[in-house]
């Protein structure tokens, strides 16, 4: 229904839209707020407001993160792609440059997966080939001088020498040197058809001579510093020494004097004792034999004693070696020798 200007109330309202409002205000006229409602909305509306502002933040938050984190991801996702190693998956991957990695056959590097497993196997079979061409030790195959050089069998595997297996005994000797001092080699030859093993080094005796005097004549082993220089460093001396057929080792000796021989004669001019090294023998008789042995300054043997023409007495040291297995011997004179000492050494490889 229209109703004209006039028919309506101040507030715009007509004479039935008034009365409903009546009606409503009257309805609600008794009803009156709880006890504590305002606190209570002074408190809620704030609160609200914060935990808009709270959402509004951590939505904003939760996009930078999404923002920030997909583009890692798919680098992430496309690194490890192109790193990834098919030949070792389901396995513990192994640090680059440790086990993964090595010296391929061609002398390049290698790693697990970057090649077929024909490859490592090729790789492992050119190793082995070279093991089998590589220097062994002494005790499979002997020193350095091919196969029949004297080798070191500490372990005896090869049988000792008898004395039927040695031979061509030699003694040579050397003239004084400028401190009087003599040196002396014995050089003994395996002449069987097989290998045998020197069991030790033998015995080395003196026989005096003239005017020499057995009793002031001693037989020691040589050892570092002493008065024999000369002499190889027992370092070099072998134990269970093992000569191929043809091959020989030696004994070498010095002789250092202790005094000159008398200018008036003494001295036990008909024979001597003999003095044993490690496996001594029993002391020759008079007159060692020199059979086998090159002798240089004067004949071997008891002789009468002489004076000089410079009216000193005539005296020497016969030395002979005799192998462990007893034979063969070889003796060397040294003349002009009265009182010393005789320096030996044990088995060395013949040079």
């Amino acid at each position: 229904m229209n109703h004209s200007p006039d028919e309506l109330g101040p507030d715009g309202l007509d004479s039935d839209e008034l009365a409903l409002r009546r009606m409503l205000h009257d309805a609600v006229q008794d009803v009156e707020p709880r006890d504590g409602t305002l606190d209570h909305l002074r408190r809620a509306v704030p609160a609200r407001r914060a935990r808009k502002r709270q959402a509004v933040v951590g939505m904003a938050a939760a996009a930078l993160f999404v923002g920030t984190a997909i583009p890692a991801l798919v680098h992430v996702s496309n690194t490890a792609a192109s790193d990834a190693n098919p030949a070792i998956a389901g396995q513990a991957s192994q640090a680059q440059g440790d086990a993964g990695q090595g010296k391929g056959p061609d002398g390049g590097e290698s790693a697990i997966g970057g090649s077929s497993g024909k490859a490592a196997g090729e790789g492992t079979k050119d190793r082995k080939d070279d093991s089998k061409g590589s220097p062994s030790s002494a005790a499979d195959s002997g020193p350095t001088g091919g196969p029949d050089s004297p080798a070191a069998d500490p372990g005896g595997d090869t049988p000792v020498c008898e004395a039927s297996q040695l031979g061509s005994a030699t003694a040579t000797v050397d003239a004084p040197d400028s401190a009087g001092v003599v040196y002396g080699t014995f050089h003994v030859t395996n002449v069987s058809g097989g290998s045998c093993r020197v069991g030790g080094s033998g015995s080395v005796g003196t026989l005096a001579q003239g005017a020499a005097d057995a009793t002031r004549i001693t037989v020691v082993a040589h050892t570092s510093g002493d008065a024999a220089a000369g002499l190889p460093d027992p370092s070099t001396e072998v134990t269970g020494l093992v000569l191929p057929s043809g091959s020989a080792y030696e004994v070498k000796f010095a002789w250092v004097p202790s005094q000159t021989c008398p200018t008036t004669g003494g001295g036990s001019g008909t024979g001597g004792s003999e003095t044993g090294g490690p496996s001594s023998d029993p002391s020759p008789t008079q007159g060692v034999s020199t059979t086998g042995a090159t002798t240089t300054g004067g004949d071997s043997g008891a002789s009468t004693q002489m004076l000089l023409t410079d009216g000193t007495a005539d005296g020497g040291v016969v030395v002979s070696h005799t192998p462990e297995a007893g034979s063969p011997s070889a003796s060397v004179t040294v003349t002009n020798a009265c009182a010393g000492t005789i320096y030996r050494t044990g088995v060395l490889p013949a040079s």
